[in-house]
């Protein structure tokens, strides 16, 4: 290890990396910036569209780039380095499950989604159904969803925040975590869709150019040569305390066992099927003109999201041969230290301070889209078509849902902080396993499956959804180890972290139970026709939308 790597090896041992000061700063410069946008681009919302979906009004390449920016989250660009600097190949395997999980949601949900729906999931999953008893079950997957996702965010936001102003007890850490939750609630209540959106298009450009300066700087430091940098990143680990295995062949972390071949399973069925059934994701999709526009959004995303995830690979093994993975692990914020620990060992004091500005902005864009669907959700599908039964005036939805905005925020802040040291790419992979169990199987058969009713529909994403919870629960992930949420106790019933491989085919099995369960209550010939009509071709789509 080069000299300037044991020096940020001292400095990460002290919890002192750059200073306070300058990373503070740099913070309230992307805030300030940010926030302006949202300023400036958000008008006071005249329609329900406006505040959900931005109007409908962003192009192809400008929403690819907003979804980028909303998937490439905290787990993207600190959890996935951070996995990769400790494990290795192990790690990458993250990167691998969430770019090909967008071939999936490319060729299954993006135009079919955007013919079919106006806001929410729930309006296709209800569009030929009995629409109050599917819609409360797609709200209430959504909102689930969404506040694990959230969890991800603000756990990494802690463990980022930790590190940089050097704060090491927990109450700072929660504190932090609370001001991030308060920051996300300013943006959505000024902003709704719209300003999300320009601030998400900023942070992608913003946290690609990021990765790709790290990713030139660190290959320079090889003189490009991949192999060097490999090799040197195994001499690192082999030289790190608590370290031993082959950090460039399976079974660092997923191959010691059988049952951890099992998880690894596991987690790739989640991460893969994950992102087709994500709510904020599937939003994404309303916010253009056209199903073409959705088809060109997704291309767009996969380029981007593609080329951000070979950069980590790079990145992860940076980190591991300059800063090295026992160095990571003693760090405030673990895994999710070693991107910023790699931009201090590459460019000092205030490159530290840009990329984590960068990261931290990356956080607060991520965020507000999961505030915003969750409260659109919950407003549209709860409050006006269940509650006031479709009575519900634009206003009245657009005030719940800012209402619904607070209260996920302030959720989202006790559940960070109970997250506060777990890696997010595993949390959000854990999110990725609800989705997929939760609200993928139901979209397929309503899109694809015409036999397929309401009780098959509330068999399938109630099925799922309590199948995976309890599963979570009582998985590895909450109680029985170290790295456990809780690792003090121990519930832990259920052998793999990701309950993917069990609850995503029984969600599956059960809405194929549920619909022959319910067989003699059948739906609408008409809508049914109607549906699979306007999901291939379009027609009558715009008239829905315009209203």
């Amino acid at each position: 290890m080069t000299s300037l790597g044991t020096s940020t090896t001292l400095l990460a041992a002290d919890g002192d990396v750059g200073n306070p000061l300058l990373n503070i700063a740099i913070f309230a410069v992307f805030v300030i910036v940010t926030m302006g946008i949202v300023i400036q681009v958000s008008r006071s919302p005249k329609k329900a569209s406006d505040f959900y979906t931005g109007g409908g009004q962003f192009s192809g390449p400008q929403n690819g780039f907003a979804i980028a920016g909303d998937y490439l989250s905290a787990a993207s660009f600190l959890g996935i380095a951070g996995a990769i600097a400790v494990y290795g190949y192990d790690g990458f395997l993250y990167s691998i499950g969430f770019l090909v999980a967008w071939l999936v949601a490319l060729m299954l949900v993006a135009e079919l989604l955007r013919n079919t729906g106006r806001f929410t999931m729930a309006d296709v999953l209800s569009f030929r159904l009995n629409e109050r008893p599917v819609r409360m079950a797609a709200a209430i997957s959504t909102l689930v969803v969404s506040l694990f996702y959230l969890l991800a965010q603000m756990a990494g936001a802690g463990g980022l925040v930790a590190l940089l102003l050097d704060i090491n007890d927990k109450l700072g850490q929660a504190i932090v975590v609370a001001i991030v939750g308060v920051l996300m609630i300013a943006y959505v209540l000024i902003g709704g869709m719209k300003g999300t959106t320009y601030v998400q298009m900023v942070k992608a450009v913003l946290l690609i150019l990021g990765a790709a300066i790290m990713f030139v700087l660190v290959l320079f430091a090889v003189r490009g040569n991949f192999s060097t940098l490999l090799e040197q990143a195994q001499t690192a680990a082999n030289a790190a305390e608590g370290v031993d295995h082959d950090v460039l062949a399976p079974g660092s972390k997923y191959g010691i066992s059988g049952m951890t071949k099992l998880d690894f399973v596991s987690l790739a069925i989640a991460l893969v099927l994950g992102t087709a059934g994500l709510p904020h994701v599937l939003m994404r999709f309303y916010t253009v003109p056209t199903a073409k526009e959705a088809r060109r959004s997704v291309t767009w995303a996969i380029g981007l999201i593609g080329a951000f995830y070979l950069f980590t690979l790079v990145l992860g093994f940076g980190a591991m041969k300059m800063v090295g993975p026992d160095v990571i692990l003693n760090a405030p914020g673990k895994e999710n230290s070693a991107a910023p620990l790699l931009a201090f060992e590459l460019g000092g004091t205030l490159f530290l301070a840009i990329i984590s500005g960068v990261a931290f902005a990356t956080i607060l864009a991520v965020v507000a889209g999961l505030a915003i669907t969750a409260s659109a959700s919950f407003a549209h599908d709860i409050y006006a078509s269940v509650i006031k039964r479709g009575k519900a005036t634009i206003e009245q939805q657009v005030r719940v849902s800012r209402i619904t905005v607070v209260v996920i925020g302030l959720v989202s802040i006790v559940l960070g902080i109970l997250a506060m040291g777990q890696n997010i790419a595993f949390l959000v992979a854990l999110a990725f396993a609800v989705a997929a169990s939760a609200n993928l199987p139901t979209l397929l058969y309503s899109l694809f499956w015409r036999k397929f009713n309401t009780t098959g529909a509330l068999f399938s994403i109630y099925g799922g959804l309590i199948s995976c919870l309890l599963l979570i629960v009582f998985s590895p992930a909450v109680s029985g180890k170290a790295s456990s949420m809780f690792p003090t106790v121990d519930f832990s019933w259920f052998p793999l972290a990701n309950p993917g491989i069990v609850s995503i085919p029984l969600a599956f099995l059960l809405g194929i139970v549920g619909t022959y369960v319910g067989r003699h209550k059948r739906e609408d010939p008409a809508k049914q026709a109607e549906m699979e009509v306007r999901s291939l071709t379009g027609i009558g789509v715009e008239k829905a939308i315009s209203h």
